[in-house]
């Protein structure tokens, strides 16, 4: 019998978030740092948003983008600290790096469910 490991899949995830943080934050930063602030294109009004992020399917869809960005930064964070900092815990390092994204998307979760 194999051992399974669970590192593709974190490879995979990290992958995605890659992909994931490459292509919506452009677009965020695009729109809420200069298109809305210089009135380029009108700004979405409050109960429209309130009524989009309220839907399930559009919490979902940022509960899993949030989460894919999350496991990325922790990935990345996890191997610059083995392999640029020497840091030898690898164990600890771990649970904290991948610990704090999965903390970090509970959050994300529970500020989405929250009523607004």
């Amino acid at each position: 019998m194999t051992k399974r490991r669970v590192e593709p899949l974190v490879w995979l995830m990290f992958s995605g978030g890659g992909v994931t943080a490459a292509t919506v934050l452009p677009v965020l930063v695009a729109l809420f740092a200069f298109a809305f602030p210089l009135g380029w294109i009108d700004a979405p009004d409050y109960g429209h948003v309130r009524a989009v992020v309220q839907n399930p399917l559009t919490i979902l869809v940022l509960l899993g983008v949030f989460a894919v960005m999350l496991v990325h930064a922790a990935h990345r964070f996890r191997y610059t600290l083995y392999d640029g900092l020497q840091v030898k815990h690898q164990v600890l390092v771990a649970l904290l790096c991948y610990g704090g994204a999965a903390a970090m998307t509970m959050m994300a979760l529970i500020v989405l469910a929250a009523p607004l």
